[in-house]
């Protein structure tokens, strides 16, 4: 069927309609009107473009014009409310076909990114997102000052310069959970690197963490979720860097693998610092400050705006306290490995 017939069959009884309102002058009946909204979402569904049915419309009613009263201002009117009618139930069926689209692709990132779908099933409905499963993915992810969501300005303004960046490409750009995802095939990275930089920029000084390349539809949640992880460690480590990659922060996990071991390790190691004045806290920052500049005692008390005699008055009293001598390579990795710890914890927490 052509457009063209299928146009003809959506302007059905609608000559009818507008002579028999002009006839008499009267305003077109609601289910006159409802009828036309009718035609108007069967139409959309149909996909004919608007601007032909439009004027069809406005030829059609034509023909009503030589049984119409000598003023047309009645047949203007009825078009009028027949036309605002159809078109109001184009829109109608518009909206509620953007409602099913958005629902569905909503699902399909919920599934994407938390592996709750049959992965067979997965890979399918991901082409028709543009993602190919069979390849492998990476995904980076985007945290600001503030929650975003699909249709705020910023991630309107990303996925634009993305897009527009990498015509053609199969990219999937989203949000999940206020924050900013950008999945692209591993073998890309130019791409991930690009929508760090415009998230960095458009979310004011936000972070952005890119997770590593994995093969499968498995892979995309596994490199989503190492993203994650290196939020979340950046933040508990205090790390600096607008862009963190999971492979520079993988010592982390590993460090945190065994909680109870880890634990242990920061208790029976730094334990004894409770009982400094000011408690553990002044010491653990002096530790992270001196292991963090390389052992350096002046760049050490710069960090800490100390003078170096009062960095190593804290170190001594540090070395006191646990038996643990920060200048000495052996004792020095156990105190940076539960240090490390201390902070991944949030050991001791609050002290008062």
């Amino acid at each position: 069927m052509t457009d063209r017939t299928a146009a003809a069959d959506h302007l059905a009884g609608y000559a009818d309609i507008v002579g028999a309102a002009c006839a008499t002058g009267r305003r077109l009946s609601r289910d006159e009107l409802e009828s036309r909204r009718t035609e108007g979402e069967r139409a959309a569904e149909a996909g004919l473009p608007l601007r032909g049915l439009i004027r069809d419309h406005l030829a059609a009613a034509q023909t009503v014009r030589p049984a119409a009263p000598s003023s047309s201002d009645a047949l203007l009117s009825v078009v009028e409310q027949a036309v605002d009618a159809f078109l109001e139930g184009y829109e109608r069926a518009q909206q509620q076909a953007v409602r099913q689209e958005e629902a569905a692709r909503r699902e399909f990132i919920d599934d994407l990114l938390y592996g709750g779908s049959d992965l067979g099933r997965l890979a399918e409905r991901a082409e028709r997102f543009g993602l190919r499963l069979s390849q492998a993915h990476a995904v980076a992810v985007a945290a600001g000052p503030e929650p975003y969501g699909d249709g705020f300005r910023v991630a309107r303004g990303i996925e634009t310069a993305v897009l527009t960046r990498f015509p053609g490409r199969q990219i999937l750009l989203t949000t999940k959970d206020g924050r900013l995802i950008c999945v692209a095939p591993g073998d890309q990275p130019d791409v991930l690197a690009f929508f760090a930089k415009q998230a960095y920029a458009a979310t004011d000084g936000g972070r952005v963490a890119i997770g590593r390349s994995h093969p499968g539809a498995g892979g995309v949640v596994h490199s989503y979720e190492e993203a994650l992880s290196a939020l979340d460690i950046a933040s508990r480590m205090g790390l600096d860097g607008p862009v963190l990659h999971a492979v520079d922060l993988l010592v982390y996990p590993v460090l945190t693998r065994d909680r109870q071991a880890m634990e242990d390790l920061v208790e029976s190691t730094l334990g004894p610092l409770r009982t400094a004045r000011g408690g553990a806290q002044p010491l653990i920052d002096t530790l992270t400050a001196y292991f963090d500049s390389g052992c350096v005692a002046t760049e050490a008390a710069r960090r800490l705006s100390l003078s170096v005699r009062a960095l190593t008055y804290r170190l001594e009293r540090i070395h006191s306290l646990t038996a643990a001598d920060p200048a000495d390579p052996v004792n020095r990795y156990t105190l940076q490995t539960a240090v490390i710890g201390a902070r991944l914890l949030g050991w001791p927490g609050d002290e008062s």
